[in-house]
């Protein structure tokens, strides 16, 4: 039997299971709302699992453990700051935006809650922020198709177009058929086997290579061959670098994706669970990540021979260690966590995508009285269409996974994290201060590289004009009308009383 051959049957069985949860999640969905937030029906763990998992895409097992391998610890401020801006958002965010939304006639989109929030001028805010989630979306939706690409043309030797059509497919199909449910429920699997194999795999370097003192000796050998201080959080590192990793963390305020998990949940104590949850698998997670583009540095050194496939490409770490420390049936079970990270991610992107489109312009601008039925078909014509423009912008072989999170990341942060911030605590925040931060904050992420390099990290720039325009504009401009300001005094009140 071929190597590959059991690699292919586990990656098969893993398809065909997320598949029939698919088919069970289309019997389930009887109402859009069904279909884009799973009824605001999802318990402790999978609240916690699917925003893990729908968080850490293809970046997690490939982007960082890259970086980790080529410049040392100082990349891991990345996952330092993640941690804490994850911790922040649950504690912050997630059971006030719960009552929030559904308070704002039980909004199901972000769009559609700025909409109601902040009346009359919410028509302008929806179609502006549903068009920055397209944008951005589109750009991180191409991020999972690279990732997926990457992981099938490498394991199969396929062709990368080929590679990429066979990946994106797979996520389409369950995406497409069972809509939130379905996304949430392979989210649950898909979170348990990246965390399998992020604490394997590390445990198996570390055996492979000759046990932790002999780790220790190759990497202090790396060190001094390439004049690198693999072992330090800040050798080499500028604080720009340091304070620019660090403030991946500020996304969070402003995903979407994740932001949608907040307010599906049951209820608002079920969150506080969910947040221990959460943030354990997120810290075991990153942590395994960091530490196998760690170790990796002591294994390719003690094994150069095994190196050429890293040396082309450092994203491949992950998938370069798996196979020469594995049995093939693992092999196959452990890179499945590569297409559970992307797929998770990749799905309730594509998913977000759909509710703005279909929820934001069809439902809002074209058919008002849609019924139920036609708008869940509308909803899963549009997870085609986005999916389709995703595919093509990720033609190009040469695309860096961790290059596009990392831009689709800062937009949503800087263009939504001020927004709703100041929506969920700030009752003086209006509609025009609303506009007015959130094409600040997505500007100024789209022309910074361009005018000012890459130096610093775009989020950072966006996020703190975001915030001073919120907070400038409203001070100047007219307050908001009582019908708001009551609206959001019942959903704090409603808030407090039950957390």
């Amino acid at each position: 039997m071929d190597n590959t051959t059991p690699t292919l049957i586990t990656f098969a069985i893993y398809l065909i299971g997320v598949l029939a949860i698919g088919i069970i999640a289309y019997i389930r969905t009887k109402n859009f709302s069904d279909y884009i937030l799973g009824g605001r029906s999802l318990g402790s763990f999978v609240t916690a699992m699917s925003a893990g998992a729908s968080d850490m895409s293809g970046w997690l097992l490939m982007g960082l453990p890259g970086a980790i391998w080529v410049f040392g610890l100082s990349k891991s401020w990345i996952a330092i700051g993640l941690i804490i801006g994850s911790y922040l958002n649950w504690l912050l965010v997630a059971g006030r935006l719960r009552v929030h939304t559904e308070i704002n006639n039980n909004a199901l989109t972000l769009p559609n809650f700025f909409h109601e929030r902040f009346g009359n001028q919410g028509k302008i805010l929806k179609i502006l922020s549903a068009l920055v989630i397209l944008f951005f979306f589109t750009i991180y939706c191409a991020s999972g198709v690279v990732a997926g690409a990457r992981l099938f043309e490498s394991l199969f030797e396929m062709s990368y177009l080929n590679a990429m059509i066979l990946g994106a497919t797979a996520t389409i199909a369950y995406t497409f058929i069972g809509g939130f449910l379905a996304v949430s429920w392979t989210d649950t699997i898909q979170a348990t086997l990246m965390l399998f194999a992020l604490i394997l795999t590390p445990i198996m370097i570390i055996i492979g290579t000759g046990g932790w003192d002999e780790v220790n000796a190759l990497i202090q050998t790396a060190s001094i061959e390439n004049n690198i201080s693999y072992s330090s959080l800040t050798s080499g590192v500028s604080t720009i670098a340091i304070v620019s990793a660090a403030a991946w963390g500020l996304g969070y305020f402003g995903q979407p994706h994740i932001l949608a998990r907040f307010m599906a949940a049951g209820t608002v104590k079920s969150l506080k669970n969910a947040r221990r949850i959460g943030i354990t698998w997120m810290i075991l997670c990153m942590g395994g990540a960091v530490a196998i583009g760690y170790l990796g540095i002591a294994y390719f050194n003690a094994f150069p021979e095994h190196a050429s496939g890293v040396n082309h490409d450092n994203e491949r770490i992950f998938i370069e260690l798996v196979q020469h420390l594995f049995n093939p049936w693992i092999v196959g079970i452990l890179l499945s966590a590569i297409l559970a990270a992307v797929m998770s991610t990749l799905s309730c992107q594509l998913l977000v995508c759909s509710s703005a489109l279909t929820e934001d312009f069809y439902k809002g601008f074209i058919r008002k009285n849609a019924q139920q039925k036609e708008l869940v078909w509308v909803g899963r014509l549009t997870v085609l269409l986005v999916a389709i423009i995703s595919i093509i912008i990720a033609l190009n072989p040469e695309s860096k996974v961790l290059e596009l999170v990392s831009h689709a990341w800062a937009g949503f942060g800087a263009a939504f994290g001020p927004l709703v911030l100041f929506s969920i605590f700030w009752k003086r925040i209006n509609g025009t201060a609303a506009i007015a931060g959130m094409l600040t904050g997505a500007l100024i992420v789209i022309f910074w590289p361009i005018l000012f390099g890459n130096e610093l990290y775009e989020i950072i720039p966006g996020f703190i004009g975001s915030t001073l325009v919120i907070v400038l504009v409203s001070l100047t401009t007219k307050k908001p009308n009582d019908a708001i300001v009551e609206r959001f005094q019942e959903a704090d009140a409603i808030y407090k009383r039950e957390s």
